[in-house]
């Protein structure tokens, strides 16, 4: 029997919607704040009818090849947040330099103006900190999702 627009929709038949909003806000289709919009009158909706007209604007997909709850760890994570973890990365590792070689100018300052040069200290600042960053940095590179081919 064929799906009419006054047919109830079920729970299954929402989540597939969802997939597909979720699919055409990651290939820039929807801004977040529409799929949010949508998202809500998606699961108020209770007919077919009222599921089609959520993506009558977009183009079409499958909605019966989209998994009712999409996998994320069979996904490679969205370029978005590969982009953030690696401005964080570089934030982390700017911060370490800034914070180092402040310590180091000290440490230069104080033997210069003195005389005679201390025990060279920051490294007690930077040896430490920098040891988790690279261990963060190279943990990071190692977990990131190969993409299948």
């Amino acid at each position: 029997m064929a799906a009419t627009p006054e047919m109830r929709a079920s729970d299954g038949d929402r989540d597939r919607v969802a997939a597909a909003l979720r699919e055409h806000v990651a290939e820039g289709r929807l801004s977040v704040e529409e799929f949010n919009d949508r998202l809500e009158q998606l699961y108020r909706s209770r007919t077919y009818g009222e599921l089609a007209t959520l993506t009558a604007d977009l183009p079409e997909i499958d909605l019966h090849r989209l998994p009712a709850a999409a996998a994320e760890s069979d996904r490679p994570l969205p370029a978005r947040r590969d982009d953030k973890a690696r401005t964080a990365l570089k934030a982390a590792w700017a911060g370490w330099a800034g914070i180092t070689a402040v310590n180091w100018m000290v440490w230069l300052t104080i033997g210069v103006t003195s005389g005679h040069f201390v025990y060279p200290w920051p490294l007690w600042v930077m040896g430490p900190w920098g040891t988790v960053l690279l261990a963060g940095t190279l943990i990071g590179v190692a977990a990131k999702p190969r993409r299948r081919r």
